[in-house]
């Protein structure tokens, strides 16, 4: 194999494997900062050996021999006490060859590691932005760079938050092991925010560019596969991966042949990926049938299911998606949420009906600045066939979005001068 597909297999490779890694790693020395250094040290040794030797068969068990091997020399350096030291040398027995998977742990194991480890990436001592960046670098296995460049921040800046967030845990004493009962559904809310917003940067870029950025939507669901797995009994988990399943299958249809973006009710239903579509409707009986009431993942993946069984925009069910956001609203309010459900109505019951309930959320604070306010605004006046003052809405939210391809569309429809 040459070395650039050697890279390329090793690129492939760390993306799924790093977290595993990292995971056990924690496990061993207790501190996120040296997981990671020893996972990284893995990582070059990969880069020197597979080079010249090729790619081993099983490379995940490579890389995770190495990195542990890392970590052991590191614990008898520090001289641990004798029964670490015995208990984890015997987790290790240095013959030269690599361990099979079965007996480096049970998937039981690495999958409560996996799961502490998030859990600890998401420790509310963290601020929401350092919870995204560490996990994206700890579990999604993304460089800084790449994380820098998905969420436009200067690589630097990126770094130091990263850097931030090891020392905070470290200083907090965070430990690595699942939160106490009592908090479990407050930090597993906390989780799937993160992971959430990390799926919403993608799907819908708040910034720059690019109308979507498909890789991060990936790392997103990825990690959101690895959580319904964890904690199948979770309906909430399930409800969220339906959620991203469902969106993720029009990620070919959001943008057109020329780069431009396409709007939901413009998109060509026959790109929809069916596969995203039938794993996340699973889901979300899933989650139905685990019971109760359903949260708010769940509630939104609804709504995305009754778009996703629409044949064409004209069959959508706005009735059922209207009584969806009525049910979201009282569960999880937010300004967003009632400019969605204000839309829902509009489509359900007429645009006057849609644009009353616009017009109450007018002296919201929490939307100055954003262009959501003015763009839902507009769409509705246009709707009412007030075309001269959806036009100025439209150009109001153009001038506030701070994404190239959503002042593009809001520019379009202006002029066009038509809703969708």
């Amino acid at each position: 194999m040459a070395p650039p597909d050697v890279h390329r297999a090793i690129e492939a490779v760390w993306r799924i494997e790093s977290g595993r890694i990292v995971a056990r790693l924690v496990r061993m020395v207790g501190d996120v900062g040296k997981a990671e250094d020893f996972a990284q040290d893995a990582l070059v040794a990969a880069l020197e050996s597979w080079t010249k030797s090729g790619v081993p068969d099983n490379p995940g068990a490579w890389l995770m021999t190495v990195a542990k091997r890392r970590a052991l020399d590191h614990l008898r350096r520090v001289q641990l006490i004798d029964e670490k030291h015995q208990e984890l040398g015997g987790e290790l027995a240095v013959t030269g060859t690599v361990e099979r998977p079965d007996a480096e742990a049970s998937l039981e194991l690495v999958g409560d590691d996996m799961l502490r480890l998030v859990f600890m990436c998401c420790h509310p001592v963290l601020a929401r932005e350092a919870r995204v960046a560490l996990t994206l670098r700890l579990l999604g296995g993304l460089t800084t760079e790449e994380i820098a460049r998905a969420f436009l921040v200067p690589v630097p800046t990126l770094a130091q938050r990263i850097v931030r967030a090891k020392r905070t845990l470290r200083e907090a004493k965070v430990p690595f092991e699942m939160p106490p009962e009592h908090e479990l559904g407050e930090r597993l809310a906390s989780v799937l925010e993160v992971v959430y917003l990390v799926f919403n940067e993608g799907y819908a870029a708040t910034s720059g560019d690019e109308w979507i950025r498909p890789e991060l939507c990936r790392d997103a669901l990825r990690l959101g596969r690895i959580l319904a797995g964890l904690a199948p009994r979770e309906p909430e988990v399930h409800g969220l991966v339906s959620l991203m399943e469902i969106q993720a299958s029009r990620l070919g249809a959001r943008v057109g042949p020329d780069g431009a973006a396409v709007l939901l009710r413009d998109q060509d239903r026959g790109r929809w990926d069916q596969l995203h579509i039938r794993r996340g409707l699973a889901a979300l009986t899933r989650a139905q049938e685990l019971g109760g009431a359903l949260g708010p993942y769940a509630l939104q993946a609804a709504i995305a299911a009754c778009h996703a069984r629409a044949r064409a925009a004209e069959d959508t069910d706005w009735e059922a998606i209207a009584a969806l956001y009525d049910a979201l609203v009282q569960v999880a309010p937010s300004p967003v949420v009632a400019l969605n459900r204000a839309v829902a109505v509009g489509m359900a019951f007429g645009a006057e009906s849609g644009l009353e309930l616009v017009e109450d959320l007018a002296s919201e604070t929490r939307l100055e600045g954003s262009p959501l306010l003015p763009a839902v605004r507009a769409h509705l006046l246009q709707e009412l066939g007030r075309s001269k003052e959806a036009r100025s809405e439209f150009l109001r939210a153009a001038s506030l979005t701070r994404n190239e391809c959503e002042r593009e569309v809001l520019l379009r429809r202006a002029e066009e001068g038509r809703g969708g």
